[in-house]
């Protein structure tokens, strides 16, 4: 019996980095917000596919007010987030019934193909996870442990040992509740890391370096250049 697919997309950046009052998933790219691209996104992979967006409690009149001015007709399930990303996704999952899978998504990565979406549901689907992930392309170096401003030597890794870590992350959805119910701390980071301390291992397959988290004024920049590119 096929499982159901769900998106889960999480939405709670500020505009800090960006130097502005304008949370990130709210600025506008090629004329639209980025979150309305993220979302479309996920639609063309599947129009019909139920997706629940959470958002900062503040930021949910801002969203139906976006929704008016450029007339955003997709229907979304809204839920209001927590403080931290864990609880925001925590919260996320309360809103999607039975059983199934769920891709959780940045909010902010609005250029994430069909494919790369296709293929973690397809992968969840045999593992109960799937991560997207790209190797790293430019040299690194541990400074772990290092005194700030220290003349000490820092270590080389070999890179090829490393992957910089996507979304979406795919999960069943039952081990994905299961995982949730665990201690938050800092350490985790991303769902994966979530699930990973549940003891289940997490399956990676191949992201896209198209495919950024617009954090700072220079990704939204490239963003935008990417999505013309494509167009």
């Amino acid at each position: 019996m096929d499982q159901k697919e769900f998106a889960l997309i999480v939405a709670g950046g500020k505009g800090t980095r960006m130097d502005s009052t304008t949370p990130k998933q709210f600025m506008e790219m090629d004329g639209r917000p980025v979150l309305f691209h993220t979302l479309d996104a996920f639609l063309r992979y599947s129009p019909t596919l139920p997706i629940v967006l959470v958002l900062p409690v503040e930021d949910v009149v801002t969203w139906h007010k976006l929704v008016q001015q450029h007339q955003y007709n997709h229907r979304v399930t809204i839920q209001t987030g927590g403080p931290t990303r864990f609880q925001s996704v925590k919260r996320g999952l309360e809103k999607i019934p039975g059983e199934g899978l769920v891709a959780v998504h940045d909010g902010v990565r609005p250029l994430v193909s069909s494919d790369i979406i296709g293929t973690s549901f397809r992968l969840a689907r045999l593992h109960q996870s799937a991560v997207a992930a790209v190797e790293l392309k430019e040299s690194i170096r541990m400074v772990a442990g290092i005194p700030k401003g220290s003349q000490e030597k820092s270590q080389a890794m070999d890179r090829s040992a490393f992957r910089i870590i996507q979304t979406p992350q795919t999960f069943n959805l039952e081990l994905i509740r299961k995982a949730y119910q665990v201690k938050e701390d800092s350490q985790m980071t991303d769902d994966a890391s979530v699930v990973e301390r549940t003891g289940h291992a997490v399956t990676l397959f191949e992201g896209s370096y198209d495919n950024i988290k617009i954090t700072t004024a220079a990704d939204l920049i490239i963003a935008e250049a990417l999505l013309k590119r494509k167009g």
